[in-house]
């Protein structure tokens, strides 16, 4: 798992990612059967099935923007709830739906979790290079996992001074109201932002003085063996297979 081809790697867990997209609502069987093959998967390579299932509730809160539907579905009303003047009917439809959505993004965020702990990211970068992904959007995707840290690194010393110079004799929270802090943290985000938009408009400047013309050139790129190939064409098959029987046989609804 570790040591497979980036591109092989991607190529597969984006093919799961949208085999899993594709299933209709209510069909938690097909969607057992995938995290199944997750949970397999994140064992053969000394991940644990614990690991990237605690990981991927970081999407929780995204499904938030799918909760309306238990209320705006008509179909299969399950009970009125009365807010002031205003009945909400939660119906059956709504309800399966958001399921469906929930448990599809935990077990996509779950693939992809694999895809991260399995590759090293400049291989995955070079991977999207050479899956002829457009240049500016790989050297976009490098450069934020160039200097996320770098931007951590400045936001945590902008709040050591901060904590610095609104200490409070006695602890608490600086002594100040909780109006004032909000007003000095959004000080703080315009400020890491100018600073980040300066650094950015520097290292172009430099990389252009150096000859950059928008992609980062390497020398050790190969085609995929005729195995690699083989087991891609393999695994297309078996996820389009998944998806007609799941579709089609698998209990849904």
């Amino acid at each position: 798992m570790h040591a497979a081809d980036a591109r092989l790697k991607f190529l597969v867990a984006v093919g799961f990612i949208l085999s899993v997209s594709l299933l209709p609502p209510g069909s938690y069987v097909a969607l057992g059967i995938a995290w199944l093959g997750v949970a397999g998967t994140s064992i053969v390579a000394h991940l644990g099935p614990v690991r990237p299932a605690r990981r991927a509730l970081i999407a929780a809160p995204f499904l938030l923007a799918a909760l309306p539907l238990v209320v705006t579905r008509t179909a299969e009303p399950i009970g009125t709830i009365v807010i002031g003047s205003l009945p909400i009917t939660i119906s059956g439809e709504g309800l399966r739906m958001f399921t469906t959505i929930a448990l599809k993004s935990w077990i996509s965020v779950q693939a992809a979790l694999v895809l991260a702990f399995t590759t090293p990211f400049h291989e995955l970068v070079d991977a999207l290079r050479q899956l002829r992904l457009p240049p500016i959007m790989v050297a976009i995707i490098g450069f934020m996992y160039r200097y996320l840290g770098v931007l951590a690194g400045e936001a945590t010393r902008m709040s050591r001074a901060r904590a610095a110079r609104s200490a409070a004799p006695r602890g608490g929270a600086g002594g100040r109201s909780v109006a004032w802090r909000a007003r000095v943290t959004g000080a703080m985000v315009g400020t890491l932002f100018l600073r980040s938009y300066e650094r950015s408009e520097r290292i172009y400047a430099a990389m252009q003085a150096r000859g950059f013309q928008g992609e980062f050139r390497h020398l050790h790129a190969r085609a995929l063996r005729a195995p690699e190939i083989a087991l891609l064409a393999g695994t297309a098959l078996l996820l389009a297979a998944y998806v007609v029987v799941a579709v089609a046989w698998l209990p849904h609804g």
